[in-house]
């Protein structure tokens, strides 16, 4: 496995920083695979919420391919989903659980959100149940260009939310977001709102694995270790996490600051 080319920390995280998107997901993907397997052994059981994005993608492969891993007796969850777009649609988060973990093993239960749902309060109380029935062992997330963990974007992002998931709006750097990565033909094609798992409903897991690969994620990146914990950029509250990895690739990096460590957080809004 080749070593990172930096390696530092912020606050309560650890960054790890690799040459390119494929070191930087294979390192993940390991250490993802490291604590499945603790926590398999420890309890006999795990679950663990899944983010499904391009940024993940090679992760997601390095987790699936590690061995020694009984995902019989592994729970799944995803992070968010559009409202109103069918599961078949390819920028469909259940398509793409499907097409990139499920595909490739076989969990003991998968859990998804349904963006179609007649009664959209409902269905989050519904997904909340099942996420609050036991504790979840590992969050494997990313950061968006706005900063947001989910569809937590900055205007709707609660580190004190009361709710485990909710009904989000979208801001229009989130949509662009969606486009530029080849999910929508443009701007109006994004829906305007999606169901998202909360703040506190992503940090309360006991582990957190954070893959953000891409240039286009570096000043999130940058204002996200440099400023402080602030809903301006809610990917910031990564750093507070007790048991917190976060896996960066040179181009996400390359806007850190030469000096390692925590900063002194005069620059906080992400944008």
């Amino acid at each position: 496995m080749e070593p990172p080319v930096r390696m530092f920390r912020v606050r309560q995280a650890v960054v790890a920083v690799y040459a390119d998107r494929g070191q930087m997901g294979r390192a993940a993907g390991r250490h993802g695979a490291d604590l499945l397997r603790a926590a398999l052994t420890e309890r006999g059981q795990a679950r663990i919420i899944v983010a499904c994005a391009p940024s993940q993608e090679a992760t997601t492969a390095a987790l699936v391919a590690a061995p020694d891993i009984d995902w019989s007796r592994v729970e799944v969850f995803h992070m968010d989903e559009y409202v109103g777009l069918a599961a078949a649609h390819p920028a469909s988060f259940r398509r793409w659980l499907k097409e990139h973990l499920l595909a490739n093993v076989t969990p003991g239960a998968v859990h998804f959100l349904d963006g179609e749902a007649a009664d959209l309060p409902a269905e989050c109380r519904r997904y909340a149940g099942l996420l609050a029935r036991a504790p979840i062992d590992i969050c494997f997330l990313g950061f968006g260009e706005n900063g947001h963990i989910a569809f937590n974007d900055p205007h709707v992002a609660d580190f004190d939310d009361p709710a485990l998931v909710k009904v989000a709006t979208l801001d229009d750097a989130c949509r662009a977001q969606q486009v530029c990565e080849g999910h929508f033909p443009d701007l109006a094609a994004v829906p305007p709102t999606a169901l998202t798992l909360t703040c506190p409903a992503l940090l309360r897991a006991a582990h957190l694995v954070c893959s953000v690969p891409g240039g286009r994620k570096a000043q999130a990146v940058r204002r996200a270790v440099t400023g402080p914990r602030s809903t301006t950029c809610p990917a910031s509250a990564v750093f507070d996490h007790p048991h917190a990895w976060v896996f960066l690739d040179s181009e996400a990096a390359a806007l850190l600051p030469e000096r390692d460590g925590p900063h002194d957080g005069s620059d906080g809004a992400c944008g």
